[in-house]
Order: C-alpha cells, then sequence, then structure tokens
C-alpha cells in the first residue's frame, strides 16, 4: 500500500473545493479514520476516497463555525488572508504568522 505524504499541515488555512467555508487544520488523519455512519451520509456521486489524508478544520461559513473532516480532494489552500474566526481557533494555536496559524507549545503533531 502506498502511503500518502499529506499536502496540507497543522495550522494551515484551507477552503473546501465546492461548499463555500474555509477554516484552520488542526489534526490530520493519514487515511479515512471516521465512522461507517458518516462515510454513508456522503452521496456516492460525491464520496471521496477513503485512501487520502483527512483533515480535521476548525471550519466556517457565512453562518456559523463548526468542525469539519475533509478529504484532501476536497481542500484548496485559501490565500485570503483572513483569519479564522472559530471561537476554538485560541486552544490550539497562539496566533497567525506569515498566513499559518501557529501551535501552542507542546501541542503535538
Amino acid at each position: 500500500m502506498e502511503i500518502l505524504t499529506a499536502q496540507f499541515q497543522i495550522g494551515d488555512i484551507v477552503r473546501h473545493r465546492i461548499y463555500p467555508f474555509r477554516g484552520v487544520i488542526f489534526d490530520v488523519d493519514p487515511e479515512f479514520a471516521n465512522t461507517d455512519e458518516w462515510w454513508d451520509s456522503i452521496p456516492e456521486e460525491s464520496r471521496p476516497r477513503k485512501d487520502q489524508p483527512y483533515y480535521h478544520l476548525l471550519a466556517e461559513n457565512a453562518e456559523t463555525t463548526y468542525v469539519a473532516y475533509v478529504s484532501e480532494q476536497n481542500l484548496l489552500p485559501d490565500d485570503s488572508g483572513k483569519p479564522v474566526v472559530h471561537p476554538q481557533v485560541n486552544e490550539f494555536f497562539s496566533g497567525l504568522s506569515e498566513g499559518r496559524y501557529q501551535q501552542l507549545p507542546g501541542q503535538a503533531n
């Protein structure tokens, strides 16, 4: 089995390729690691592959903030330069520097 290297890192700000939301990555799974129920809830025609990195995001859209779980194939870099306003950002990161969030000291990669 081929081991894929994650394209994005913890602290990167990304946006969804299709849906109108963006967020900061706070954890990475090397491949799909969610429930079968979650997987089955995705319409089959848009279901991403399981054999790729999946990212946990502190996400936001125009209406709300939430935690999202997104496949690498559905993410793009967010070059807006805007901070993510999710209320949990300060639980994981010390601040924004050069377009990336910096992990708090002692946070595992």
